[in-house]
């Protein structure tokens, strides 16, 4: 009781501060109840005078909410299902600068969570050179094998995991109470878009992970000669702090200092767009904060991309389903990608395909042949989540998140070059991906696959034999000995236990037998 009057109150503070910097103006009346309009109506009479627009509402209000609320700002500009395409596109400007905290506070945190002092790691250690909700970075220097290097080092803000955990149990509160009072926000899933922030910021507020991060993109692009991130220094970094090698690049959002620089704009502007294609489609794994920020040209022309806390993960499945989209798109083929979208259970089976694929057309066909700089990729989201409605397609908190970054990786290499052909790009690495893993050499790959797993069952048949000669051995003493159970609920009213042991023999029989037959098709599929 006194927990919901808290989260309560801090739910009527929060509301407070949107109504207060004209932030309930993004909110579309004509979509609530009569109840709700008026309830609208009655909260924006205490707008601030001269409240702007969009972006700077929303950026007012969550700033002054603190730090917790500008995070969880910049994830909800990754769903535009759950707030909206206007509001999500407002909150990609929402810039994560706060106050540095104190230098004494920072060297205090390295010393907790390392056990040992900044003098000690380090040769020197600078004053903050960015500050953000979470945590800010400092420069610093170690000696390697007896040569000065650069690294970087991010501590985590001190007090900020409990002014987390406090408006987490509000927002899960609120969403709790929107989830009993309207029921067409079930579809979005509240509290599971609140599950999934906490998770994130979860992950975000420990290095140790941020530092796993960086090492599996690291692994996983080595190969790709247009790409890289920074090393971690996995002995400078705890909980609490990531040391990492510091990079000499210039970020993304400077075009006139990369033009001066004399680096490829076109090309600069494909690699991200690839980089990222291959993170989801051939890794799985991608960078899930792509803003300019985040991404920076070396002197060698490499694209760098830092700040590892969000990332994003695709199983082969949303893989798959990724691939056979984009190259539907490309090929102009809606029936296919109407038919992935079955094919995977994201649309209900009593829809039809034939309208699905219709939708579809709708979203891709404004598209095709124009300029990156003609296509307004908002109107597109618009659309698609229109669609999604239509076709009670439940949210899937992974694909939103991979269709926002590619918004805003395709935003990123717009600003590089503006006449980008983004579906031109997109095809080599798409096509190379889906040729691999469903041309010949991925279907005899699966095959492969399905046979180890068919032999792995097949060699497991004795122990379930034994499992099941065993468990027939106890039923049969459990009927000479008598149980005292009633006999109605063990056999179901039935007069011969020796009648209903044959039945559970062949039924436990037969459940050895589906387990060998779903390995065989596993093999198969």
């Amino acid at each position: 009781m006194i927990g919901g009057i808290v989260h309560l109150a801090a739910n009527v503070r929060a509301g407070y501060a949107l109504a207060r910097e004209g932030a309930l103006a993004l909110v579309d009346p004509a979509s609530l109840s009569p109840g709700a309009r008026f309830a609208l109506r009655l909260a924006r009479t205490i707008e601030r005078p001269g409240a702007d627009g969009g972006a700077t509402r929303l950026t007012a209000a969550l700033t002054r909410l603190g730090p917790s609320y500008v995070k969880i700002g910049q994830f909800l500009a990754t769903r535009p299902d759950v707030v909206g395409v206007a509001a999500a596109r407002d909150l990609e400007s929402l810039q994560d600068r706060m106050p540095a905290f104190g230098q004494d506070e920072a060297e205090r945190a390295i010393a907790l969570s390392i056990g040992k002092t900044v003098g000690e790691l380090f040769l020197a250690f600078g004053p903050p050179v960015a500050a953000a909700s979470i945590s800010q970075v400092h420069k610093a220097t170690v000696l390697r094998d007896g040569v000065e290097q650069a690294v970087a080092v991010k501590v985590v803000r001190p007090g900020i995991r409990e002014r987390f955990a406090r408006d987490l149990g509000a927002m899960r509160y609120a969403a709790r109470m929107a989830e009993r009072l309207l029921p067409r926000a079930s579809r979005l899933r509240p509290t599971e878009v609140v599950e999934t922030i906490a998770r994130s910021v979860a992950l975000e507020m420990d290095m140790r992970l941020e530092a796993a991060a960086l090492s599996e993109l690291a692994e996983n692009t080595a190969r790709d000669p247009d790409f890289r991130v920074p090393r971690p220094e996995w002995a400078l970094t705890a909980r609490d702090v990531l040391t990492s090698e510091w990079i000499d690049a210039l970020p993304l959002h400077r075009i006139a200092e990369i033009e001066r620089a004399g680096h490829d704009r076109p090309a600069l502007a494909r690699t991200v767009i690839q980089s990222f294609l291959r993170q989801a489609i051939r890794d799985g794994f991608f960078h899930a904060d792509m803003h300019p920020g985040n991404l920076m040209v070396d002197p060698e022309g490499r694209l760098v991309a830092v700040d590892t806390g969000i990332m994003g993960r695709l199983g082969t499945n949303e893989r798959r389903f990724l691939a056979e989209i984009l190259l539907g798109f490309i090929l102009r083929d809606y029936r296919r990608v109407a038919e992935v979208h079955f094919e995977a259970g994201y649309v209900p089976a009593h829809h039809s395909v034939e309208d699905f694929a219709q939708a579809i057309r709708a979203i891709g066909e404004p598209i095709h042949n124009r300029r990156a700089d003609e296509i307004s990729m908002a109107r597109l989201l618009t659309l698609l989540f229109e669609v999604t409605e239509i076709f009670d397609m439940q949210t899937r908190t992974e694909l939103v998140m991979l269709q926002k970054t590619m918004v805003v990786v395709e935003g990123v290499a717009r600003q590089l070059d503006p006449k980008l052909d983004i579906w031109a790009a997109s095809e080599p690495v798409v096509r190379a991906w889906i040729e691999r893993n469903l041309g010949p050499v991925g279907r005899a790959e699966a095959a492969g696959r399905g046979l180890l797993t068919l032999a792995k069952v097949a060699s497991d048949l004795p122990v379930m034999a034994a499992r099941v000669e065993r468990l027939l051995a106890k039923l049969e003493r459990s009927v000479d000995e008598g149980l005292p159970l009633a006999s109605e609920t063990v056999f179901g009213r039935g007069r011969h236990p020796t009648a209903t042991l044959r039945a559970i023999a062949v039924a436990l029989w037969a459940l050895v037998v589906f387990t060998v037959l779903a390995g065989l098709f596993a093999g198969r599929g």
